[in-house]
């Protein structure tokens, strides 16, 4: 008589649910609040963070920074986030799989139709919780953009904005760059 195999034990179901995910093929995917969430953006949500990305790219040379939607891991919690962007110091950049929401500069998230309100909410509690330092929220549903500042756990207890596209937005030291809007 044959043994029949142990049943596939998980002493911890975080580690486990965030290994798949960075093992599914062909598709990126994140976690918010436990949900599996493909990340699929449009080329009009590929153009708003580009259009960042550009105009900061100045003061990242300057930093030596790098900006990009690579993966951050908030431990502790159901969360793996793949942002439209953050801005991360090269050497933290160079060979790391996933980073710190507290390791970033900036992290910018764009709304679509479908995470309008994850981004509104539940990743902008997270992001300050974790410590973020900057979050940008783009908002092209309202058609505005929030800066928050100085994270804790309660939030973010510094906002600026709404400010309406068309309306400059101005990103603290250490990028002291004012964002043109104007095209989002």
């Amino acid at each position: 008589m044959t043994a029949e195999p142990e049943p596939y034990a998980v002493g911890d179901p975080e580690t486990a649910l965030k290994y798949a995910i960075q093992h599914i093929r062909g598709d990126r995917v994140q976690i918010v609040e436990g949900v599996i969430d493909p990340v699929a953006p449009s080329w009009d949500h590929e153009f708003v963070a580009s259009s960042i990305r550009e105009q900061i790219a100045g003061a990242l040379r300057e930093l030596g920074c790098v900006a990009g939607s690579g993966n951050l891991d908030l431990p502790g919690s159901s969360n793996w986030y793949v942002p439209d962007l953050a801005v991360v110091p090269h050497a933290l950049a160079k060979g790391a799989g996933a980073l710190l929401p507290e390791q970033t500069l900036l992290v910018v998230e764009v709304t679509s139709e479908s995470n309008g309100e994850t981004d509104r909410i539940a990743k902008r509690r997270r992001y300050a919780e974790y410590r973020a330092p900057l979050y940008l929220l783009v908002d092209r549903q309202e058609r505005t953009c929030t800066l928050f500042a100085e994270p804790g756990p309660l939030g973010y207890t510094e906002v600026r904005g709404p400010h309406p596209f068309g309306s400059p937005v101005r990103l603290p030291g250490p990028f002291d760059v004012e964002l043109d809007t104007g095209g989002f």
